[in-house]
């Protein structure tokens, strides 16, 4: 059965480069045109000398005449044969492995701020600042995402771009859970965010599908891009906005009317944002609320997938390249044992 298993192998085999049997030939044909250069020896017995050897030893044995065979060396047309079929690169396609990609751009922005670092939301039981909360549904989110090019931008007083569009989402994830409140600064620039993901797909050419989704706990305080006037940008290139305040909101009481002091989290603007594009704004008081959203997201944005197949192979090469090694060895064995002897 093992040989019937080896023989279908070598049937259904395929070869890279299978152009490279041109080369088979080439020995034969330098043998052919390029004739070797014929030795003149010159006798270095004096006359006399070479006199006297005549007389003792047969005739036969004086001289050693080198005449060509005419032939190539068995050994060494069996190691050029088996260089050249290494070089075609023989290989061995496995069952193709079915893959699905949707086509969706999606953009994932977390907001770093200072303020996230409020210990308000609860996680298994557990009172845990906003960003670990955000860390645990988003790194959901991401792994139901399969066949969706994924990237992520983390914003504070700036905005950055931590992973440009990949279908790699192991590291998008690897990615937000390393990600720190504080590392892009203590403010919150939502407008640099937004203009940040326009930047990075105008690049791409392909913003027809993309989706930004824009988690904050704040308002704009920082930047160059105000977000209503992003918003609008947005809109004209095709992005759609989904926007999420995370967080508690807290009352404003008769003196924070006096002072016309501001609530932290910025609901008239990330709805305005939302309503431009053709998003949604959602609101998240605790982890469960934010991963409903999450979900809501997710059914909103499902599309078909479209179905691609990709095929892996077994590299065989190997073989007929040792075998051509291992017949080196014996042609160098053998002329080393030609001039011993």
């Amino acid at each position: 059965m093992q040989w019937e298993a080896l023989i279908e192998t070598i049937k259904t085999m395929d070869y890279v480069w299978p152009w490279m049997l041109a080369f088979l030939p080439v020995p034969w044909i330098i043998h052919r045109l390029v004739k070797p250069v014929h030795k003149q020896h010159t006798p270095l017995l004096a006359p006399q000398i070479f006199v006297r050897i005549e007389q003792q030893l047969p005739e036969e044995n004086l001289v050693e005449t080198d005449q060509p065979t005419g032939r190539i060396p068995l050994l060494a047309l069996l190691m050029w044969v088996s260089l050249i079929v290494a070089a075609t690169r023989p290989v061995h396609y496995l069952e193709s492995t079915p893959f699905q990609v949707s086509g969706k751009e999606i953009i994932l922005a977390v907001d770093l701020s200072g303020s996230m670092q409020k210990e308000d939301m609860y996680l298994d039981g557990d009172e845990v600042n906003r960003l670990v909360a955000v860390k645990s549904v988003v790194s959901e989110f991401i792994a139901k995402r399969q066949g969706d090019r994924m990237g992520l931008i983390v914003f504070g007083t700036q905005a950055f771009l931590q992973s440009p569009l990949t279908y790699d989402l192991n590291t998008v994830k690897t990615l937000l859970n390393e990600a720190e409140i504080g590392m892009a600064g203590n403010n919150t620039a939502i407008g640099d965010a937004i203009g940040l993901t326009l930047k990075h797909l105008d690049k791409t050419k392909n913003v027809s599908n993309a989706i930004l989704i824009l988690l904050t706990d704040g308002s704009n305080t920082a930047g160059r891009v105000d977000p209503l006037e992003a918003a609008k940008k947005a809109k004209q290139m095709g992005l759609k906005i989904y926007t999420v305040g995370v967080g508690k909101i807290k009352s404003r009481t008769g003196l924070d009317l006096f002072l016309n002091n501001k609530s932290d989290m910025d609901v008239d603007t990330l709805t305005k944002i939302a309503t431009e594009t053709g998003g949604q704004f959602f609101q998240a008081n605790d982890t469960k609320q934010l991963a409903e959203i999450y979900q809501h997201i997710n059914k909103l944005e499902s599309v078909e997938h479209e179905v691609f197949s990709y095929r892996l192979r077994t590299e065989f090469y190997i073989w007929p390249l040792g075998f051509a090694f291992f017949l080196s060895l014996i042609l160098a064995w053998s002329q080393l044992r030609k001039m011993g002897g």
